[in-house]
């Protein structure tokens, strides 16, 4: 019974579904708001690489040469394949906060210098 993951259009999150039947899978259901309109998705998969090597790609200076620390797309693509170079899941909730970082034009009209994340120091 393989499991498949799935973008739900109506919740706009990834869900994995159980499917019990190859033969006759049926018409999946987001498990958290019962939508129908889901889209199948290519699932992760490892890839077999020693610690030494993924340390490796991380200090190449070549791959921090694109990086613009004030724009927040380009940090947020940064940010997105040190998580996958790393190997960890960081979880929906950072894959969420990027893409809204990469959305953005800027830090917003109130956030000012900095877009309000040191406003506590």
């Amino acid at each position: 019974m393989p499991i498949y993951e799935y973008h739900c259009q109506d919740c706009r999150r990834r869900v994995s579904v159980l499917v019990r039947s190859i033969s006759n899978p049926g018409t999946p259901a987001c498990p958290r708001c019962g939508g129908k309109r889901l889209e199948r998705l290519m699932s992760r998969f490892a890839r077999v690489r020693s610690e030494e090597s993924r340390l490796d790609a991380l200090a190449d200076p070549g791959a921090l040469g694109d990086i613009d620390e004030n724009d927040p797309k380009s940090v947020a693509r940064w940010a997105k394949k040190m998580g996958k170079e790393l190997g960890e899941d960081v979880g929906e909730d950072f894959d969420e906060m990027m893409e809204q970082a990469m959305g953005e034009e800027g830090g917003g009209e109130d956030a000012g210098p900095g877009g309000g994340l040191d406003d506590d120091l």
